[in-house]
């Protein structure tokens, strides 16, 4: 009798992983056409993950890379990107810390990733949130990930926003007018200065995020 429970309980745990593995997939990946920065000296690699079943549309992910790209390009950083649409169970398309984490150890994407989910049901709540090394010690398996909810305003902006703070390993805002990291995203805030692109090139190659660009005789 021993021997038949142990059985079940094998094959019931292998049945069960293997459903969840099936479960989640890559149903089409894509890559972003984005401006070139031909002073750029530094390359950021992209991963970007849309779910099916939600309301985000590939253009719409397609035209606010293309604006927060130039952003980026301030910092002599050049963004290549490539779009995943993923197909998962319901609870995995919103930002949510324990299904977050689960989703990611089982996809184990590329890093730097984005992830431009329905909605967040973690508590405070927040249109968009980046997590580097310094704030992912209770959820190591998010670490170098920026999650993005439907509706975000001001979107290009948030994506560069969000990926500066990933890039930096740092929460720091900006009081600074016109910054691209004061606590509210705008319109007009867009700049970043000669020492945030400091911070953000040192310790985005250090993580391993950014790697030096290969100039063209």
């Amino acid at each position: 009798m021993e021997n038949r429970r142990s059985v079940f309980t094998l094959l019931c745990a292998l049945l069960c992983g293997g459903a969840l593995a099936q479960s989640i997939g890559i149903v089409s990946s894509t890559a972003v056409p984005l401006p070139s920065a031909p002073d750029a000296a530094h390359e950021l690699r992209l991963a970007v993950y849309l779910f099916e079943g939600t309301r985000w549309e590939p253009g719409q992910a397609l035209a606010a890379l293309a604006l927060a790209a130039p952003v980026l390009a301030q910092c002599a950083i050049a963004v290549s990107a490539e779009l995943h649409v993923l197909r998962a169970p319901r609870r995995f398309r919103y930002l949510f810390t324990p299904d977050s984490r689960e989703l990611l150890r089982e996809l184990a994407p590329p890093k730097p990733a984005l992830f431009l989910v329905e909605d967040t049901r973690n508590r405070p709540a927040f249109d968009a949130e980046a997590v580097g090394r310094g704030n992912s010690r209770t959820r190591p398996e998010m670490v170098n990930t920026v999650w993005v909810t439907f509706g975000t305003p001001d979107l290009p902006l948030v994506l560069a926003h969000e990926l500066s703070h990933v890039l930096a390993d740092s929460g720091e805002h900006s009081s600074e007018p016109g910054n691209l990291m004061r606590e509210e995203t705008a319109p007009e805030n867009t700049r970043l200065t000669e020492t945030q692109c400091n911070v953000i090139r040192t310790r985005g190659a250090i993580g391993g995020l950014i790697t030096p660009r290969m100039v063209k005789p």
